[in-house]
């Protein structure tokens, strides 16, 4: 066999002990457990996880996520709804309006606290953070300095998992201060009625 053939054939295989060892992890798994498991050498791990990537987002309904430099094989996003049809998942499960607001905001302000949040909204959002907290989309990161300590929340990897999110950093640029203000709000109030 020439070299070139072995060469890929080689690398053909080091795709396919990676893709398996996906399917079969019960969550986010990193390269160095990969190469660990494989005795492959981080660089082939790291190839073949881009070989495949590239793979499943050209042929396939399944994506090779990355968050945080951990690795899981996922469902295309476009496809969720036929994922809940055929396994009958409930409606109740997805989030609340004031659930998304406040989870936006943490994702965009973090860290941040409850008063943070509160003010931004221009409601108390004790219940829809008590409900995130126990969804694992936020968790605690300490205490704020400020009079009365509040404490901090931020995003979990979970979150970034659910929206299919390698980082923050791929979230869109948004300017909350001037999306949720009450003068932005009258300002186009304002506005319209001119128009009228």
């Amino acid at each position: 066999m020439p070299d070139i053939m072995k060469d890929d054939h080689i690398k053909l295989e080091a795709t396919r002990r990676i893709e398996t060892l996906l399917f079969a992890a019960p969550g986010l798994t990193g390269v160095d457990e990969l190469a660990q498991a494989t005795g492959l050498k981080k660089k082939e791990v790291e190839a073949a996880l881009s070989e495949l990537r590239a793979h499943y987002s050209e042929c396939h309904g399944i994506r090779l996520q990355e968050v945080k430099g951990q690795y899981q094989l996922v469902t295309a996003p476009e496809y969720a709804l036929d994922i809940e049809a055929f396994l009958g998942l409930e409606v109740t499960s997805r989030l609340t309006q004031a659930a998304l607001e406040a989870l936006a905001i943490v994702a965009y302000k973090q860290p941040t606290t409850r008063p943070e949040i509160d003010s931004i909204r221009g409601v108390n959002s004790d219940g829809v953070l008590k409900s995130l907290l126990s969804k694992g989309l936020i968790e605690e990161l300490g205490r704020s300095e400020a009079p009365g300590r509040p404490i901090l929340y931020g995003v979990t990897p979970d979150f970034l998992q659910h929206f299919g999110l390698e980082g923050l950093n791929q979230l869109p640029e948004i300017d909350f201060e001037a999306l949720f203000s009450s003068s932005t709000v009258a300002e186009a109030e304002e506005r319209k009625l001119l128009k009228d």
